[in-house]
């Protein structure tokens, strides 16, 4: 069995799972076409149309739930000023069990949703906890699960649906011994016919090859997007860097010929009016410079030159593929920050709206990510002064700071390069995990060892495991892993600004927490959870290692579905909230 002591190994394995997952779902690269499908143009986010959110009812759950859903309702919150739409998995408490005073929120781990809460009947920790009497509520946060984007009750509840089979085809297809990522057969897959130039195949003929009015149009789309920061979701530095690649990849195009010169003088044009401020004189300039370039590709065509036989069609296919860039970084743009600030207080007062507790307060657990907002959360309102709002707090393999461990996570590093990030906009976890499952789940195991990631040995059916690794897990955007890595860093988890530091402040919290590890758990090693523990108030934290030096011991999500979690974690986290819940 692997343990702390095997790091390299581990980190070989991981290396060898991403270039498996990498190698079935596509090159994420911003000039390679994506295999990831970009939402209808009414899913995107209300900033990338320039509209403002429509309100929308969250008063009512939604009455047919998608068949991946297990909770006893499913119900959505609205996010100000956002199309997004978090769901709400619920579990009623039974009439004959303890009456509660406060409902209980469950926060998950990053990338992942509800499901790892509510494995089967016998192995769910959300049914466990509204058994002993606890209203019990799972968040979805943006991006997860079936939180979607939608503008009224019928796109929610198609989108959802749609999510729904997603899940249940990945896993049965992986089943089945198929490829749970299906490679888009052309561009319309994820590009509407609107959206597309379209290019014959006779180089010759220039009526018939391409489209000029269309790639100019398209052209300075891009660059008008990138002008006005993409509505606000790039900051100046970001949009800069993004156009730079653009124009590279053009004069890659012009490379060793005559044409260079005149690009270089129009890309340093372009440079100069995407740092100005939008205005109507800048887009006249920038859709007159992008005629400019384009002419200038079409005189490159006309020349007997080899090397300009194919550019017009290379040009038309660099544009499209930097547009499903810019999508797909307008569609993942969200971070740590945003879950703190608006997804959790969000659920949070709709809970309070439903349940009614008469101190305003709420119990909450929080996995993983899920500890470290409710970590943050303390930390933000010790220092505001505000009342957080929560009764009690449960956090399980959770830590602001992860500078004194081993933990597998400092593998994320490399992310901490915003360049990086933006040339991988997103991760998609779910996609690598179900692409690497098969090595790991089957003869000659070549991954074995990125089970004990998730689960030691013998503590998950594997029915279990293999429905926690094929649904779980989601898509992760690289600004929020670029945020997360700062835990690996001096002072620990900052907020975007690089300025608060959570740990700072967490002393001055007053509510009281159970922080829980598990001995062998690869991710957040006990040592990273005592790190967080120390900073708080002693006389209002308990910790708790579950693991024996004999056995059994506890990996990373074995504190939740292990299948000794319900004798030996669950009693523990019940007295506690029970304690704190009279």
């Amino acid at each position: 069995m692997c343990t702390l002591h095997c790091p390299v190994q581990m980190q070989s394995d991981i290396r060898t799972a991403l270039h498996v997952a990498f190698s079935s779902i596509g090159s994420l690269s911003p000039f390679r076409r994506s295999t990831l499908t970009l939402p209808p143009r009414c899913l995107r986010p209300a900033a990338s149309l320039g509209l403002l959110s429509r309100p929308f009812s969250t008063a009512a759950s939604l009455p047919d739930k998608p068949s991946i859903c297990t909770a006893d309702e499913l119900h959505y919150v609205s996010l100000p000023n956002s199309y997004w739409r978090l769901a709400l998995w619920r579990y009623h408490p039974p009439p004959q069990a303890t009456p509660r005073n406060h409902p209980l929120l469950l926060l998950s781990g990053v990338g992942t949703n509800a499901i790892g809460y509510d494995l089967s009947p016998e192995s769910s920790f959300a049914r466990y906890m509204s058994g002993q009497g606890f209203d019990t509520w799972i968040l979805e946060v943006r991006g997860a699960g079936l939180s979607v984007q939608g503008s009224n009750f019928k796109e929610i509840k198609e989108s959802a649906n749609a999510v729904s089979e997603q899940m249940e085809a990945v896993a049965k297809g992986v089943t089945n011994g198929v490829s749970p990522v299906q490679q888009p057969n052309n561009v319309s897959d994820t590009l509407s016919d609107s959206e597309i130039s379209h290019f014959g195949q006779d180089s010759t003929g220039i009526a018939t090859a391409w489209d000029k009015s269309k790639l100019v149009s398209k052209l300075t789309e891009i660059l008008m997007r990138l002008s006005e920061r993409l509505s606000g979701f790039l900051s100046d530095g970001q949009s800069m860097l993004i156009s730079a690649k653009l124009f590279d990849q053009i004069s890659n195009l012009l490379e060793g010929s005559q044409l260079s010169d005149r690009f270089e003088e129009v890309r340093a044009n372009l440079s100069n009016l995407l740092e100005k401020q939008q205005n109507s004189g800048v887009t006249s300039q920038i859709r007159d410079l992008s005629q400019r370039l384009v002419n200038i590709i079409e005189e490159g065509q006309r020349s007997v030159s080899p090397q300009f036989i194919d550019m017009q069609e290379r040009l038309s296919s660099t544009i499209e593929d930097f547009q499903k860039q810019l999508d797909l970084i307008v569609k993942y743009d969200w971070d740590f920050d945003h879950y703190l600030e608006e997804d959790v207080p969000a659920a949070m007062e709709y809970i309070r709206a439903q349940t009614k507790p008469k101190d305003g307060k709420l119990l909450a657990v929080g996995h993983s990510m899920g500890g470290i907002l409710l970590y943050a959360k303390l930390a933000r309102c010790g220092f505001e002064g505000r009342e957080p709002e929560l009764k009690a707090v449960v956090t399980l393999a959770s830590s602001l700071d992860y500078t004194s461990s081993n933990s597998t996570l400092k593998l994320l590093l490399p992310l901490a390069d915003p360049a990086q990030a933006l040339n991988v906009p997103v991760v998609p976890l779910g996609a690598m995990l179900a692409a690497a499952y098969p090595l790991s789940s089957r003869p000659p195991y070549i991954l074995a060892r990125l089970n004990n990631l998730i689960s030691a040995e013998d503590m998950m059916h594997p029915e279990l495991l293999k429905k926690l690794v094929l649904n779980n897990f989601c898509t992760i955007p690289a600004k929020l892993l670029l945020q997360l890595t700062s835990a690996f860093r001096e002072r620990g988890l900052c907020d975007r600004s690089g300025k608060f530091f959570f740990k700072d402040h967490l002393h001055k919290s007053n509510v009281p927490v159970l922080a829980i590890a598990g001995d062998q758990d690869l991710i957040c090693p006990p040592e990273a959870v005592e790190e967080t523990v120390k900073l708080l108030p002693q006389n209002l934290v308990t910790y708790k290692i579950f693991g024996e030096h004999q056995g059994p011991h506890y990996a990373h999500y074995d504190l939740v579905g292990g299948r000794l979690a319900v004798e030996q974690v669950y009693p523990c986290i019940i007295q506690f909230l029970s304690q704190h819940d009279d």
